[in-house]
């Protein structure tokens, strides 16, 4: 299994001008990010390390890459789902790349290369305050031109969502991408007293590796050669998720244009409900659902793929047209 931990010596974000040979290019290579690089000299990365301060003195080095196209059309930030780190989402930055959209990705804190207790936070407000971090440096460095979006799958969804409905009005979007977002998860109602008996008692469980694609090959990735991989689940996350809820479906709608891509075959999300409540704090939100989409949509097969960011290309295109009705994409 390779050992990515030389790249925590990477330093402060910074262009990144030969990474071929280096620790760099070998996690470039890994995660089949360098063919980017490779297919298309024009674009520029920067990567390295941002600071973020969390709650009772916590601070974060955040793992950060920023790809930009030559002419970029505004800056798409990208926000990963729990378990997940920047380096599993090339389909997404390739899709937005080849768009004209500058991209920015990180790692949350205690995923993938990012500082912080391994695959769990004592408080969701850590995660948004670690974003708005993000965006503040790029805004510092200049390497954020308008207009803004921001997707997030699941966990980043949730993140990105509680954002623009804390700062209403304040939030610099133009729009957001949702895809399998996360307000409770799948067998919340048996799940939640299951938590509350064993969390006096252990404080991670084993993860279990399901097939949350349809794209087995990811899958098989996930679980043998991905070490970037955490294989415990955190009580201390389950329990930040709980306490976040409730401020989540607290805060007033908003009326920013969005889109909500979900799986109807995820079992990972309370897909149903979680659309019914976030379809009530974004009343212009246009919901796209797949018949046979599971969770981690952003590395599902290519055909489901295909269907899916289609949808995401109509609403680059038109960010801010207020569609309200639900589609059903065929199976």
């Amino acid at each position: 299994m390779l050992d990515f931990s030389p790249l925590k010596a990477t330093g402060p974000l910074q262009r990144i001008e030969t990474p071929a040979d280096s620790p760099l290019g070998d996690y470039l290579r890994h995660y089949r990010l360098a063919r980017l690089l490779e297919a298309d000299p024009s674009l520029t990365l920067h990567a390295g390390f941002l600071q973020a301060d969390g709650d009772a003195g916590k601070r974060f080095d955040l793992w950060t890459q920023v790809w930009a196209p030559a002419r970029p059309r505004g800056t798409v930030f990208v926000v990963h789902g729990y378990f997940d780190h920047l380096g599993l989402y090339g389909h997404l930055l390739e899709r937005l790349l080849a768009r004209d959209w500058q991209v920015v990705l990180w790692d949350l804190p205690g995923h993938g290369l990012s500082s912080g207790e391994r695959a769990t936070i004592d408080d969701f407000t850590d995660y948004v305050t670690c974003f708005n971090a993000v965006e503040h440096h790029l805004v510092d460095s200049d390497l954020a031109p308008g207009p803004w979006l921001a997707t997030g799958q699941s966990t980043g969804a949730s993140i990105i969502a509680t954002d623009a409905l804390t700062r209403g009005e304040q939030a610099p979007w133009q729009g957001l991408i949702l895809l399998a977002p996360l307000v409770r998860p799948w067998g919340w109602n048996q799940s939640r007293w299951l938590h509350r008996i064993a969390s006096p008692f252990v404080t991670t469980i084993p993860r279990k590796y399901r097939a949350n694609t349809t794209d087995l090959d990811f899958a098989d990735f996930l679980r043998l050669h991905d070490p970037l991989q955490d294989n415990h689940l955190a009580l201390t996350w389950v329990s930040a998720m709980r306490r976040w809820m409730p401020t989540l479906l607290k805060r007033p709608p908003s009326e920013l244009p969005v889109l909500i891509l979900q799986g109807e075959q995820d079992l990972t999300v309370d897909w149903s409900w979680n659309l019914k409540a976030l379809k009530r704090k974004f009343p212009q939100a246009r919901i796209v659902r797949h018949a046979e989409a599971r969770h981690h949509l952003v590395n599902e097969s290519p055909e489901i793929r295909e269907a899916l960011f289609t949808s995401l290309d109509d609403f680059l295109v038109y960010q801010a047209r207020p569609l309200v009705d639900e589609e059903r994409l065929p199976s």
